[in-house]
C-alpha cells in the first residue's frame, strides 16, 4: 500500500493562543520568523538563556515578550502550544514530556516523531492562504511548491474573494442550491482562465 500523508491541516488563530518558543539561536529565530511572517499578531513568548540580536529586534518589532532565563516547566502554565528549538536534545525531549503531561500541542524542532504538528510551507496572498506539507519528508519540495503557487496565484485574488463573498450573500435557496450556483460561477472563471492561457 502506498504511504500517504495523514496530517490534518488546520488554520490556527495564533493571536488567540498562548505560544511558547524555547530557544534563542538560529532554529528558534527561524520558527519565530516564519510564525510572525504568516501571523504578525501571534501571541508568543520566547525563552532562552541567550538570544540572537535579530531575534531580539524581531520580538521588539512585534511587541513580544522575551525572557532571558533557563527553561522551567512552570513556563508551560496557561500555554496552548510549545515549540522547542534549543540545541540541547535532552532538553527538547524534556520539554516534549512536560507538554504531553499538560495536553499541549508540541513541535520539537528537527525531531518529527516528537511533533504534534509541523510548520509547513505557506503561500499567502491576501485572504488566500495555502499550507503545504510533505509529511516532514522534504522541506525542499514544500519550498518549490510554495514558489510555484506564489507565481500562479494572481495578486488581485482578494478582489475575486470579496466579489464571490458578496455574491454568495445574495443567493437564495437551500445549501445545495447555493453550492450549485457557486460551482457554476467558479467553473466559468476556470474556463476563462484556461481559454486565456
Amino acid at each position: 500500500m502506498e504511504e500517504r500523508n495523514e496530517l490534518y491541516p488546520v488554520f490556527l488563530k495564533v493571536n488567540k493562543l498562548n505560544i511558547l518558543i524555547v530557544g534563542g539561536g538560529n532554529v528558534g529565530h527561524e520558527k519565530l520568523h516564519f510564525l510572525l511572517k504568516s501571523s504578525p499578531n501571534a501571541n508568543v513568548e520566547v525563552v532562552a538563556k541567550e538570544f540572537l540580536p535579530e531575534t531580539e529586534s524581531l520580538a521588539k518589532k512585534h511587541g513580544l515578550k522575551i525572557t532571558k532565563s533557563r527553561y522551567k516547566k512552570k513556563q508551560l502554565k496557561k500555554r496552548h502550544v510549545v515549540i522547542a528549538a534549543t540545541n540541547d536534545e535532552k532538553l527538547n525531549k524534556r520539554i516534549y514530556t512536560h507538554a504531553k503531561k499538560r495536553f499541549l500541542l508540541a513541535n520539537i524542532a528537527d525531531t518529527p516523531h516528537l511533533c504534534d504538528f509541523y510548520m509547513g510551507g505557506i503561500v499567502n496572498k491576501g485572504h488566500v492562504k495555502i499550507a503545504i506539507s510533505t509529511n516532514g519528508k522534504s522541506p525542499t519540495t514544500a519550498k518549490r511548491l510554495r514558489q510555484f503557487f506564489e507565481e500562479v496565484i494572481p495578486e488581485n485574488i482578494n478582489q475575486m474573494v470579496e466579489n464571490l463573498n458578496e455574491y454568495r450573500s445574495t443567493i437564495k435557496g437551500d445549501f445545495d442550491e447555493k453550492v450549485n450556483q457557486m460551482n457554476k460561477i467558479t467553473e466559468s472563471l476556470k474556463a476563462k482562465k484556461v481559454s486565456n492561457d
